[in-house]
């Protein structure tokens, strides 16, 4: 055992063990300990967080577990370690500090060991020990030199290998006995047959029919309540139309969770692992997956410090992951948090600086072999936002799917929202200008601008090396370093940040809010300033002559693939096709920025919502622009995507959210197509009247955060935990937080909260999930992607009604979408998703609680038909509550 003590703290107190037993302490005196002494703790910065320290730092055991069992799933919490190491479950948060001393002890005797992660760890070890890593004595002392060589990282994994094109799909029909057949075949034989699910794979064949006219795909609406099973429901029709077509299926998604699910499922179809990897693949955007080349020029020098530890223990798990996926993949989501800021981000390609085959590790990369694979594979698991920008950008044109489902899909307005928008801001304009001219200064990395990119290219054909050389020139008037600064003396350098500096100033003049608040600001772009109008005019000859090179540029590279120099390999061919690829991105970028700027002064588009708005977040300033969204962002989500498709479903528990078919067509892009869809409609079969009870609690006041959070404390006490809290403003759940945590603590009652642990919201929920006495504070991403089944949610509170926010964009939507009806819809959609989070099982028993006495009750048809709804004071629905609550008689477990 080492000789170090063990530090445990909680909302409940804090405890240390050591070799004398344990004992309960204050926090300053851990404090001291932990500054003086080697100590072992589980999750640095939670236990730094709850101690008052935000700099604490010790031995931290998942760091540890990190190295050892690297892509091996643990919740971070001492059952979650527990479990994970098959140590027994400490039975409260006194028994927590011994328990990470025998964990240690744990791991660090696997390391004597031929554990199934031993391969590269005693190379990652006397790395991580010359960086000074806490563990690093410990285990270089029990880590033997292998006898052979070890086969490290970038030796270690495969590289994908070419594969010739493939065919279009064949023309095929599904017979709907097949595909009655192939559900029974993914239910199991023995299992019930669900009427509704049987119904809701019949009409989805339909987006799998042959399409009769071009640019009409055959379009599927189908909303099915929670419980159906619609996941197995198109998965049956799916699998069969690829399987007879030979062409792969995208099915889309909004959350990573559901994608999760979907990998799951996808189980019954491919039981055979191998099969399994090869027929269904799951593919995100390339900011999600680690570049190799990032990663070798951190552990090479790129990265100091802490930074360097992270490095090293992503690299270990690079090593055994199943795909590379840094967000939401097998990397354990708390890892990056145990590092603070300190390079996660540089690890991954944020910034489009991929060079294609020019890499190294362009045969090994993760990113290409992902799209390889998916152009192979039989079902592509994505998400709305990838398919967007494939579409859009004309990416993997050849291989481009014909057949899609849209899971979630009342996100699809969201998504095109986001994917279709342009924003020319501060921010956005220095990451272009980096992107072209590589380091300046004294800048270092491995960034490369365009000319280091292309040098080959500039080389050989001269036409393409001067518009190189005058994009570079060229991006020199876009923002630089320090441009913000600038901006606040009012010092602007350069046209670019000129035209900032003049939105800036008319955002403060005109901004219909608190400006010494700290939050964003924002003001419609209308009737100009003369200073706004005199900046425009240099900022679009600036950017009209960066535009300008870039399009040339472009139309050189493919000149050069069309003349195929002596030089050119396929590796060099597929560098420059991606250029085109990156250099078309850009251009697109600009000419919406000079659209933007022609808006300054100019007639108002009735397609367009223009804004201006400085971004701040906790009083300080972050990004000063110009905003530009579609009034209906399905109408070029619909033309880049639908109509190129053959076939579509789109589906959802809450596609209608209590309105009607209309709605739900115009929120997926159904108007903007030359045929109608087809609809269909299957409501839960869960007993909602017998199961789960809505209850609208009118005696806490709107705005008094004291009664706002005694209502939560009660609420969670009542239910004993279980407690989802869902909230519209991050400031408010902050301050409820900091109300009760304590106070929940004493009764046993855990607490976590988004935007206040130091700890991923995917981790969060996975917490959340293992502890039923634990409770979870969030805002939209719970709302809309949590599924925990079971008694761990027996309890979705809410603060209020989720109104939208009175923003610029809103209220022209507003204005084009009939008005209160507009925000209704948005109210519903928002309620019955929040709703659908209680109620995962047939077995499933709970309350939703609306903390708000305004609730209209036209607004109730967003519960399910029969769902019991009442208004009551805080009293009766504690008591309800405490009634309704299923939770039972659970073992107090210890704290995360």
């Amino acid at each position: 055992m080492l000789p170090y003590p063990a530090l445990h703290a909680s909302h409940g107190g804090t405890w240390i063990a050591d070799g004398e037993g344990t004992r309960a302490v204050g926090r300053a005196e851990a404090v001291r300990l932990v500054a003086d002494t080697p100590t072992i703790v589980l999750n640095a910065p939670v236990i730094g967080q709850r101690l008052g320290h935000a700099d604490l730092s010790g031995l931290d055991l998942l760091e540890l577990f990190a190295f050892v069992r690297p892509a091996v799933f643990a919740v971070p919490t001492p059952k979650g370690l527990a479990e994970a190491l098959g140590l027994p479950v400490p039975s409260d948060d006194r028994e927590v500090a011994a328990f990470l001393r025998d964990a240690v002890d744990a791991m660090l005797d696997l390391l004597a060991t031929d554990w199934p992660e031993r391969e590269g760890a005693w190379h990652a070890a006397q790395s991580l020990f010359r960086l000074r890593w806490t563990w690093g004595p410990a285990v270089t002392q029990r880590l033997a030199k292998p006898e052979r060589a070890e086969r490290w990282l970038f030796a270690k994994l495969p590289e994908w290998a070419e594969e010739p094109p493939r065919a279009a799909p064949r023309t095929v029909t599904l017979p709907p006995d097949e595909v009655a057949s192939r559900l029974t075949r993914l239910t199991g034989a023995g299992a019930e047959q669900r009427s509704g699910q049987a119904a809701y794979a019949t009409a989805a064949t339909a987006a799998f029919a042959p399409r009769a006219m071009r640019d009409t795909p055959n379009l599927v609406l189908a909303e099915a309540g929670t419980g159906i099973g619609k996941t197995l429901g198109y998965l049956a029709p799916a699998s069969l139309w690829s399987e007879r077509a030979d062409g792969a299926v995208w099915v889309s998604t909004y959350t990573k969770a559901l994608q999760r699910q979907l990998n799951h499922e996808t189980r019954r179809l491919y039981p055979d692992a191998d099969e399994r990897k090869r027929r269904v693949v799951t593919r995100k955007g390339r900011e999600n997956y680690l570049c190799l080349l990032n990663l070798e020029d951190a552990l090479q020098g790129g990265f100091q410090g802490r930074a360097a530890i992270l490095a090293q223990l992503v690299a270990r798990w690079a090593a055994y992951s199943a795909d590379g996926d840094m967000v939401g993949g097998d990397l354990p989501g708390w890892l990056p948090t145990l590092f603070r800021r300190n390079g996660s981000t540089a690890l991954t390609d944020r910034r489009g600086e991929c060079i294609y085959a020019g890499c190294p590790h362009y045969r090994k990369c993760f990113i290409e072999r992902a799209a390889r694979a998916s152009a192979q594979a039989s079902i592509v698991v994505a998400n709305h936002a990838l398919v967007m920008v494939n579409a859009a950008r004309g990416r993997e044109s050849a291989t481009r799917p014909t057949r899609y489902v849209f899971d979630e899909g009342h996100h699809l307005f969201d998504a095109a929202d986001a994917m279709f928008s342009a924003a020319l801001t501060g921010a956005e304009a220095i990451e272009l200008r980096r992107w072209i001219t590589g380091p300046e200064g004294t800048a270092r990395g491995r960034r490369r601008g365009l000319a280091a990119r292309l040098s080959d290219v500039a080389s050989y054909d001269e036409e393409g090396g001067r518009a190189i050389t005058d994009a570079v020139e060229a991006a020199r008037a876009l923002p630089s370093d320090g441009w913000l600064q600038r901006l606040n003396e009012g010092a602007p350098f350069g046209p670019v940040e000129a035209l900032l500096a003049a939105v800036r100033g008319l955002t403060y003049a005109r901004a219909a809010g608190d400006e010494d608040a700290g939050y964003a600001l924002e003001t419609e772009l209308a009737e100009p300033t003369p200073q706004l109008v005199e900046a425009a005019a240099p900022a679009a000859a600036a950017l009209d002559a960066l535009l300008r090179p870039l399009v040339v540029l472009g139309r050189r590279l493919e000149a050069v693939l069309a003349d195929a120099p002596d030089w050119m390999d396929a590796a060099a061919r597929a560098r420059i096709e991606g250029a085109i690829a990156s250099i078309g991105w850009r251009t697109e970028t600009v000419a919406a920025w000079l659209a933007l700027i022609a808006r300054i002064g100019g007639p108002a588009s009735a397609d367009f919502v223009d804004w201006l708005a400085v971004d701040r977040a906790e009083g300080r300033e972050w990004d000063v622009g110009l905003h530009r969204h579609w009034l209906d962002p399905t109408r070029p989500f619909a033309d880049t995507v639908l109509r190129q498709a053959h076939g579509a479903l789109v589906t959802s528990a809450t596609l209608t959210a209590g309105g009607d078919w209309d709605v739900a067509e115009a929120r997926v892009g159904a108007p903007h197509l030359l045929s109608p869809p087809q609809h269909f409609a299957a409501p839960s079969p869960f007993d909602y009247a017998g199961r789960a009870r809505v209850l609208i609690v009118t005696d806490v006041k709107r705005g008094d955060l004291p009664a706002l959070a005694n209502a939560y404390a009660r609420l969670i006490v009542a239910a004993g935990g279980g407690t989802l809290g869902l909230f519209t403003a991050i400031r408010r759940l902050r301050a409820v937080h900091a109300r009760v945590a304590d106070r929940l603590a004493r009764e046993g009652l855990p607490l976590h909260a988004q935007h206040v642990d130091p700890i991923d919201t995917g981790t969060l929920v996975d917490i959340f999930r293992d502890d039923p006495r634990s409770s979870l504070l969030g805002t939209d991403a719970l709302r809309d992607g949590v599924d925990v089944p079971g008694e761990s949610l027996r309890l979705v509170v809410m603060e209020g009604v989720p109104w939208p926010k009175p923003s610029v964009l809103h209220a022209a939507r507003r204005l084009a979408g009939g008005g209160s009806a507009y925000d209704d819809r948005i109210v519903r959609a928002r309620l019955a998703q929040a709703f659908g989070r209680l109620i995962r099982r047939a077995d499933d028993t709970g309350a939703f609680v609306l903390l708000s006495a305004a609730m209209p009750s036209r607004l109730l048809s967003a519960f399910p038909e029969g769902t019991p709804i009442a208004r009551m004071t805080l009293e009766e629905a504690q008591t309800a509550v405490r009634t309704l609550s299923s939770a039972g008689p659970i073992r107090h477990g210890a704290e995360a």
